[in-house]
């Protein structure tokens, strides 16, 4: 698809276009993503009234993704905007897991972090579907807290809330198993769109997490 509008975000491995007001274009710069794959994992979850944005297949292929345009700030700019704060972020992460995890067909996100949901007028949408698959409800758990808890444990201002949206996150630790907080830590390590600072927090990480574990 021939790109005509502006770059309006980008993330580790993709540009977002604006196509016009109501649709905008993702294109993959890495080579990681399948969007077609994508696309119909997000279909069927808004089939089943899950809040993800509507695609259009018609006019995606695999390296890009057209979508629906989402108004409203992501989390994480909300949150350094004062439009939200740390506990609060952390329990609308906790929400949507546990939304995710009802529809049937057994889908994780695997990414699911404040910068990939979207805070809108009619509230918060899940975006980013590139690393969804068929898996353990417990290993997304586990990702969105090593995710959390790697910033936690770092040296950048946002290190104290990340903690407190971890924490809220895991008001009720036993969602995060053994399993699959020990595959989340492999999967994060072996990530390559992580730097290497990001890798060697990843012990640190997880030895947060098991603070709220215990």
């Amino acid at each position: 698809m021939e790109i005509t509008g502006r770059l309006i975000g980008s993330g580790r491995a993709s540009d977002v276009y604006e196509i016009d007001d109501d649709w905008v274009l993702r294109r993959d710069r890495e080579g990681y993503a399948d969007a077609l794959a994508e696309a119909a994992v997000m279909e069927h979850l808004r089939g089943h009234g899950y809040p993800v944005p509507q695609v259009r297949l018609d006019a995606s292929s695999r390296s890009d993704l057209v979508m629906r345009r989402l108004h409203g700030p992501t989390m994480l700019a909300a949150f350094a905007a004062g439009r939200i704060d740390a506990r609060e972020a952390g329990t609308v992460l906790a929400q949507l897991l546990r939304r995710l995890h009802a529809v049937p067909g057994r889908i994780v996100h695997l990414d699911l972090h404040p910068d990939n949901v979207m805070l809108t007028d009619d509230g918060p949408y899940v975006i980013d579907w590139a690393n969804a698959e068929e898996g353990d409800p417990g290993l997304d758990w586990g990702m969105s807290a090593v995710i959390l808890a790697q910033v936690a444990v770092g040296e950048e201002a946002i290190a104290e809330p990340a903690r407190a949206m971890l924490a809220a996150l895991l008001a009720d630790p036993s969602e995060v198993t053994e399993e699959g907080l020990a595959e989340a830590r492999r999967r994060r390590a072996v990530n390559p769109t992580m730097s290497r600072a990001e890798t060697e927090l990843l012990g640190a990480a997880e030895d947060l997490i098991r603070t709220y574990r215990s």
